[in-house]
């Protein structure tokens, strides 16, 4: 196998097993699983990466994305998540954790995707509510206030935003380094 090839899967592998240590665990009312397995694998990524201080960047822009989306819906009452801190007016730190994990995945996993925004919609806004569901339904590490439909409306809509934003920000990263 081709190094880029096992640093792709690596990537996309340790991105999923990062996302299971959190829900199962939060699930179980824990938060520091998720965020040590996201720390661990955030951490090994950045160690391999030739350009390490533009991955760190896109991991702060996802930090804030789910500051403010997964914010939001806490505060709002959409999505009330397990192992939540500040009375769960905020986003959760195991949440927070997989979208810094997600961060890493943009310019590897996710890379074919930042020439192809429209798919970074779909992907965001269908497959991102799609998580939320599989994490509520599969370990209750969250549950949707009724009516549901105020929580999946929200969710949609803003990953349907956050992803291709974030693919943006990888690609523009990408191409200042490049130029210079």
């Amino acid at each position: 196998m081709r190094p880029e090839s096992k640093r792709l899967l690596f990537n996309l592998l340790g991105n999923q097993v990062v996302w299971f240590i959190a829900v199962i665990a939060a699930g179980r009312g824990h938060a520091w699983p998720g965020m040590l397995a996201a720390a661990v694998f955030v951490c090994l990524h950045l160690w391999s990466v030739a350009r390490p201080a533009d991955e760190v960047r896109l991991v702060m822009l996802a930090l804030l994305c789910g500051l403010v989306i997964d914010g939001v819906a806490s505060a709002q009452g959409w999505v009330v998540y397990r192992a939540a801190t500040f009375g769960g007016s905020l986003a959760p730190p195991w949440i927070l954790a997989l979208w810094a994990s997600l961060a890493v995945t943009l310019n590897t996993g996710m890379r074919a995707l930042q020439s192809r925004l429209w798919a970074g919609v779909l992907l965001g806004g269908i497959g991102g509510p799609l998580a939320y569901l599989a994490a509520a339904r599969g370990w209750q590490a969250a549950e949707f206030a009724m009516p549901a439909w105020r929580g999946w409306t929200w969710l949609a809509t803003a990953w349907a935003l956050a992803l291709p934003t974030l693919l943006w920000a990888a690609r523009r990263l990408a191409a200042r380094t490049a130029v210079r």
